[in-house]
């Protein structure tokens, strides 16, 4: 059973971006003819398409003793305190306040994020920086999921 699971999906505004795009190179291939402008249309929408969901598709899940955050699986037993960060405490630990060691699932449309300590001494990772639009949620799904909490 999933504790936590979430898909940080990209604003609806940046599919209107893209389809305004795609409507701009339907007008810009007008005169080249209604066949090339279809071709265009089609081969622009769906890459555009495909990367708007593939960088959309990022998911964080906590299940099974393990933190899955972008590709990465991680142990909960590897795991310290998770703190819930407000838009103001997480631009300021995505920028000036960031560690370039750290795990960064950053999605900068989502100003919220939790930092989650890394206790594995093995690992040279000082913490998980993930953005989430629950951070609240995530913060007390991790806790209650870590291996050394109380049940």
């Amino acid at each position: 059973m999933k504790a936590y699971d979430e898909r940080l999906t990209v604003p609806r505004s940046w599919w209107l971006i893209t389809l305004a795009g795609v409507l701009l190179l339907a007008v810009a291939l007008f005169p080249l003819g209604p066949m090339v402008t279809l071709c265009g249309v089609v081969i622009g929408g769906t890459v555009a398409g495909i990367a708007l969901s593939g960088y959309g598709s990022a998911r964080i899940v906590v299940a099974a003793g393990s933190l899955l955050a972008g590709e990465a699986r991680i142990p909960l037993s590897a795991l310290g305190e998770a703190r819930a960060l407000d838009a103001e405490e997480a631009r300021a630990l995505r920028t000036h306040r960031a560690d370039a060691r750290a795990h960064m699932l950053l999605r900068a449309y989502i100003p919220t994020a939790v930092r989650v300590e890394v206790v594995d001494p093995e690992d040279p990772t000082p913490y998980l920086y993930l953005s989430t639009r629950r951070p609240g949620r995530l913060a007390a799904a991790l806790t209650a999921a870590r291996p050394d909490a109380v049940q």
